[in-house]
């Protein structure tokens, strides 16, 4: 004899959807984040450097956006919820964010985008992670020795005659290239040629071009015999890296929190250019690359939460 189950009604059906719903939205908030990073090598790296700290330290499941975008397009992001936490640099935050004129004081940039953030965003800053990567202003090896080049003042003199290339937000920037062409009276044969920041050093190794802005940390510049000028007017202001994260993330996951703190001051300035060579220069996988600098600097344990 076979019995005929008696529909549930349609007001029951709902609910439970709607609980089912509820639940899942709730394990999504619960146990994920997303880590992003702008478009470069050291982005990716560091990216994953934190994502790989977060799962070692905690049980949240963390997806990558790598290669998002820019500056703007990674603050966006994040202040739209779309991701919860990237890597960001001090004095790119205060001078591109927030519009501020360069300081110079470490401390000062720090406090003051730590502040901004925290007021206008609702995003706090971690403790830095060790190193400065400011813009390097290149010259290729061979023209440096030759003309017995060391700073970007005495390189005014030739530039009337030389070609510059310069990554898209360099051109538009505070802290960039305006500013950078006023302070040292650098003119050029020609309007500087805008192009994406990973050519620009095969640009200039290559002839292309006569002058670049790179990042001071990058393994590219050791590998193709670039030379960096010495800030000698101190142009620049600082550019330390250190994670950025959602509030409302940090107080749902203050393991989050206690898990990046590890991270606060182990990467010198030599040994992200080693990790940037690494990956540019000998082509290592990226991820195996985190991984192994993780297990030899930072101990393999749950740490107890910190608050916000």
């Amino acid at each position: 004899m076979r019995f005929r189950s008696r529909p549930l009604p349609i007001a029951t059906i709902l609910t439970a959807l709607a609980m089912l719903s509820t639940l899942a939205c709730s394990d999504w908030g619960k146990d994920h984040m997303v880590v992003a990073s702008k478009n470069f090598t050291e982005q990716t790296i560091l990216a994953e450097l934190v994502a790989q700290q977060i799962e070692r330290h905690t049980n949240i499941r963390v997806d990558r956006r790598f290669y998002l975008g820019g500056t703007f397009v990674c603050h966006h992001a994040i202040v739209s919820g779309e991701v919860d936490l990237y890597v960001e640099y001090t004095g790119t935050a205060l001078t591109a964010i927030l519009e501020q004129p360069p300081r110079h004081d470490r401390e000062t940039v720090y406090r003051t985008v730590k502040q901004e953030y925290a007021d206008r965003f609702e995003l706090v800053w971690g403790k830095p992670l060790g190193f400065n990567n400011t813009f390097a202003i290149l010259v290729r090896g061979a023209d440096a020795r030759q003309l017995g080049l060391e700073t970007i003042s005495e390189v005014a003199a030739y530039t009337p005659d030389w070609r510059a290339g310069f990554g898209y937000e360099f051109m538009e920037r505070e802290d960039g290239f305006p500013g950078l062409a006023a302070t040292y009276g650098l003119e050029f044969a020609q309007p500087p040629r805008t192009m994406d920041l990973g050519l620009t050093y095969r640009a200039l190794a290559d002839g292309q071009v006569d002058l670049i802005a790179g990042n001071s940390t990058d393994g590219l510049i050791q590998a193709l015999d670039l030379v960096q000028l010495q800030d000698d007017k101190s142009y620049f202001p600082p550019y330390e890296a250190a994670p950025v994260i959602r509030r409302a993330l940090l107080k749902r996951h203050p393991q989050v929190g206690a898990a990046l703190d590890q991270l606060a001051g182990r990467i010198s300035d030599d040994a992200m250019r080693q990790l940037n060579r690494l990956v540019d220069v000998e082509h290592r996988d990226m991820p195996l690359v985190v991984e192994e600098w993780l297990a030899t600097h930072i101990p393999d344990k749950h740490s107890a939460p910190r608050a916000y």
